[in-house]
């Protein structure tokens, strides 16, 4: 059913009778939740990914992201009542659809540029199947301008013109490991769209999915700029941190104890330092901006420099330490704890693990790694695998994602063969960790 335009409880009560059929354009992490929630309220759905792999495995209820609490069970329940299909057909998606989303991801190229060739190809695909009173979303996070001077110049090549089909911007605000709660509450959901009725369109569409309420924005470029600037508040945010903490390091006070006091304030709002900033988002996000307007964004580019400069800090931090136990870094094994940007999830892009390992070889030293979801996977990042319990040939250890796992190692107990930790994510007590006979050095402890 066509719902572009209509009146908000003409749209919500066609979602809820399963009138509507939604296409949504990449089943990753984000996509497949995002597909599974609408079914689950009641859309009809169908998944469009080009892994062959993924589709077979939707279609037989099989959900292939980890991680995701309550997810296998609604992919299975929606593939088993019908309400929920996959194909790799792009343009026959489109011609079945309905509603049609984009969620798909955008990378950086080698020099950071935004790299929109995945958008660009699928909406090329979308085009051939646009019809009259389509209505189109993009929920991945974009460069601003990018729905209304990118995508639309694409759709209009369907030989439709702008109002015979809508189009809106509503960025996804999901983190992995907590997807489902997201999507369906956890922030309200921004909708812009390029006229007014693509706007309300998405309202009527996501009031049913978000229990949180919606937030109208005045078109599709605050929508993108509004994702956009929350990752980037962050990156900020935390470069300023992770510089007050190499600075109370250097007046012997500690950084934690220091920005929760300040924050008692309500006008401080200081994050938490470590030793680097990872994921698909806030590393990324900077570049959205830096590399697409023409305003100064000496912030913006001096943060990504402070953040990306904390895996070399924390291996001068080994190297002081090591030095401290008469070591060598040349002659050392180094164990970092932790190849995910962050506990607990299966998810290593822009990892600061990554450059930690790759410097520390670059230095000469032995390098191994755990990670308690990656297993030996570990070694496509440089390292060797190794457990937290084989450490009698280690010198220092390296503590880079917040593992719940980490935080019950009995480190008095570990038979190292030099007790150096540098702990990245303030995961163990530096107090009780010292008594164990441990040289310790944090990112924002003391």
């Amino acid at each position: 059913m066509k719902i572009f335009g209509l009146k908000d409880e003409q749209i919500i009560t066609a979602f809820e009778r399963s009138e509507i059929t939604f296409a949504v354009y990449g089943l990753g992490k984000m996509g497949l939740p995002l597909a599974a929630v609408i079914a689950d309220k009641g859309g009809k759905v169908i998944g469009v990914d080009i892994n062959n792999k993924v589709v077979e495995s939707i279609n037989k209820g099989i959900c292939h992201v980890k991680g995701e609490p309550g997810l296998t069970e609604m992919v299975t329940r929606n593939v088993e009542m019908g309400r929920l299909t996959a194909t790799s057909n792009l343009v026959k998606a489109a011609e079945d659809s309905d509603v049609i989303i984009i969620l798909v991801p955008t990378f950086l190229d080698p020099m950071n540029n935004p790299d929109l060739s995945i958008i660009k190809s699928v909406s090329t695909n979308i085009s051939r199947g646009l019809k009259h009173g389509d209505f189109v979303i993009t929920e991945s996070t974009l460069p601003p301008r990018t729905t209304s001077n990118v995508i639309l110049p694409i759709l209009l090549e369907s030989g439709l013109n702008a109002g015979d089909f809508g189009l809106a911007h509503c960025p996804e605000r999901t983190m992995s490991g907590r997807a489902i709660q997201d999507i369906t509450g956890a922030y309200p959901k921004i909708v812009g769209g390029i006229d007014v009725k693509s706007t309300g369109t998405a309202a009527a569409i996501y009031s049913r999915i978000n229990s949180k309420g919606i937030i109208k924005v005045s078109d599709a470029t605050t929508a993108e700029a509004v994702k956009v600037f929350e990752g980037l508040y962050r990156d900020v945010n935390i470069a300023l941190a992770n510089e007050l903490a190499i600075i109370c390091q250097e007046l012997g006070i500690d950084a934690v104890e220091t920005f929760n006091t300040a924050n008692t304030q309500p006008y401080s709002h200081l994050h938490m330092p470590g030793c680097g900033v990872g994921g698909h988002c806030i590393p990324v996000y900077p570049y959205f901006i830096t590399k697409t307007v023409k305003s100064p964004t000496r912030l913006l580019s001096l943060s990504r420099q402070i953040n990306d400069g904390m895996a070399e800090y924390t291996v001068s931090l080994v190297e002081k330490g090591l030095k401290e136990a008469g070591v060598d870094i040349v002659d050392s094994n180094v164990l970092v704890l932790g190849v995910a940007y962050r506990g607990d999830v299966e998810e290593t892009r822009c990892s600061p693990a990554i450059p930690i390992i790759n410097i520390l070889k670059r230095k000469g030293a032995k390098v191994f790694a755990y990670d308690p979801l990656l297993g030996d996977k570990v070694e496509d990042f440089g390292a060797d695998f190794r457990s937290p319990e084989e450490v009698s040939d280690i010198d220092a250890i390296i503590i880079a994602s917040d593992f719940k796992e980490f935080r019950t190692i009995d480190w008095g107990n570990l038979k190292l063969r030099h007790k150096v930790l540098v702990d990245g994510r303030q995961v163990v007590d530096q107090k009780e960790i010292r008594k164990t006979g441990f040289i310790y050095y944090g990112i924002g402890v003391n």
